[in-house]
């Protein structure tokens, strides 16, 4: 009988399996890395790491999912198309600084760890949803709009009951973009005291160890991997499901 396991299920049990055995992978780290002592990376153990990493990718993530609709809507919306431009600008700009640089800019405000990190990734991850959401939302065809309006629905109804949901998958597009950029990026949190998966990577250019940066890479791009077919996934069903009422 043909498999019904999918790609994501076997890369998700693979990161499961590379964050749960690692720590009893001595030996063999040992064997390929002789000059590397201890062989394996000695802090936080990887699930951890990767908890945490999750943790801060699903906070920014939400706070760039609030900003960067909400910035769509209002840019979209009458009152606000004379902002889009402002709009813009700013995400783009949120996004050009480096990464380094941002935290750089944030710890001295609030300190070493979560905080400094979330800011970066939150205003990293903007830009692709705010982007989404305006063209999503400038997509729907003025016919479905005058058909809603002729309906009697106000402009809040036909935001929620027409535009959002066919700009929907335009949407999600934008959030799987910026939380795969969340997720590489939040590695850099740990030179800042975040605990993330970047933890052994950075140590591991620190001290020159490369187990340590295979041990915290492999685990950093199975994440990412393993969210973009979720996403992927979601997307079809989404196409699959979603009545279209135009042509």
């Amino acid at each position: 009988m043909r498999s019904t396991r999918t790609p994501l299920f076997w890369l998700a049990a693979f990161l499961v399996a590379w964050l749960v055995a690692t720590p009893y992978l001595k030996p063999l780290y040992a064997a390929l890395f002789p000059d590397t002592d201890p062989p394996v990376y000695q802090g936080d153990t990887l699930f951890d790491l990767f908890l945490w990493h999750a943790l801060v990718v699903l906070a920014a993530s939400t706070a760039a999912l609030v900003l960067g609709v909400g910035g769509g809507v209002f840019a979209t919306a009458d009152a606000g198309r004379d902002f889009r431009a402002s709009a813009n600008v700013l995400a783009t700009i949120g996004q050009t600084f480096p990464p380094v640089a941002l935290l750089a800019i944030a710890v001295p405000a609030i300190g070493y760890g979560f905080w400094p990190t979330f800011i970066a990734l939150t205003l990293y991850g903007v830009l692709p949803i705010l982007a989404n959401t305006m063209a999503g939302i400038e997509a729907v065809p003025a016919a479905v709009r005058d058909a809603a309006r002729g309906m009697g629905l106000s402009p809040a109804q036909i935001l929620r009951q027409v535009e959002l949901p066919l700009a929907l998958p335009v949407i999600l597009a934008g959030v799987r973009t910026s939380v795969i950029i969340n997720i590489g990026t939040a590695a850099l949190g740990s030179t800042v005291g975040a605990d993330t998966l970047g933890a052994p990577i950075i140590e591991g250019l620190v001290v020159d160890k490369l187990a340590y940066i295979i041990q915290g890479g492999v685990a950093v791009a199975l994440m990412a991997i393993v969210t973009d077919l979720g996403f992927e996934q979601l997307q079809r069903r989404m196409v699959r499901y979603q009545s279209v009422p135009y042509a």
